[in-house]
């Protein structure tokens, strides 16, 4: 049973979703997907992006961010979800994931992408992880690195660190 939330973050297209599913489905908990919460209250986010921007979407974002830290869930977030300073305080009761990558991948992970953010595809993925790169390392609480670890592999990983706490 878990005690408090576990909360995934880190860059675009890192895996968030596929192991928060994995990993819920492992420990026996809801799973939560931040972005998806806002799709269903909001509408598509490239039409937030679009029509509101980027800060608007971010307002957005950190309520739903908020409202799921409320549950006892495996949370995944969007990358940008810790560039907000009130879901940055709201972390701390949680556990933090930040899986990170080198980035090896990301091209084919992201080749069919429409994020709002990558107009630019790789280039501009990569100036935006090397930001938010302190802010994933200083807010978590573990750090997977997925670039050459299973998903299999990763799951386990974050279980042996949840029953070391």
């Amino acid at each position: 049973m878990l005690t408090k939330p576990i909360v995934l973050i880190g860059p675009m297209g890192v895996g968030k979703t596929t192991i928060g599913k994995k990993l819920s489905r492992r420990l026996g908990c809801d799973f939560l997907d931040t972005d998806q919460l806002v799709t269903a209250e909001h509408g598509p986010i490239p039409e937030i992006f679009e029509t509101l921007g980027e800060q608007k979407f971010r307002e957005l974002e950190a309520g739903v961010v908020a409202k799921a830290l409320n549950s006892k869930a495996v949370i995944a977030t969007g990358g940008g979800a810790v560039l907000n300073g009130e879901t940055q305080r709201n972390l701390a009761d949680a556990f933090v994931v930040y899986l990170s990558t080198d980035g090896k991948h990301m091209k084919s992970r992201l080749s069919h992408s429409k994020r709002p953010l990558l107009k630019n595809g790789m280039e501009d993925w990569t100036r935006i992880y090397n930001e938010r790169k302190p802010l994933y390392e200083r807010l978590s609480d573990f750090e997977v690195d997925t670039s050459n670890t299973s998903l299999n592999e990763t799951i386990s990983l974050i279980c042996e660190k949840l029953e070391a706490q």
